[in-house]
């Protein structure tokens, strides 16, 4: 079940068969690229209980997976209408509250 928004109502629904179907629904193609930002995001959630914003979800990944992924430009080309936003719809979490 999802919301208005497109994100799961219940986030134990999630599972990888369920990332993809909402990949699909808008627009995105999962390449291991996005499957390691959609891993990443659900792990913090998991760690820290809370859902970052977009300059501490793009530091936090800097700090982790490198320069070249933890910038704005990278993150764009993977999903294009907001990075933070879409890694956490696919990723089954909830809408992080710093996004419209």
């Amino acid at each position: 079940m999802r919301n208005e928004q497109g994100f799961l109502t219940d986030t134990a629904q999630w599972n990888e068969a369920v990332a993809e179907q909402l990949a699909l629904l808008d627009g995105i193609e999962l390449l291991d690229a996005h499957w390691e930002i959609v891993w990443f995001i659900r792990d913090f959630y998991q760690q820290y209980k809370y859902l970052p914003n977009a300059r501490v979800f793009t530091k936090a990944i800097k700090t982790q997976l490198g320069e070249d992924k933890g910038n704005s430009r990278y993150l764009l080309k993977l999903f294009p209408e907001g990075p933070l936003k879409y890694a956490c719809k696919i990723a089954g979490l909830p809408k992080p509250p710093s996004c419209l």
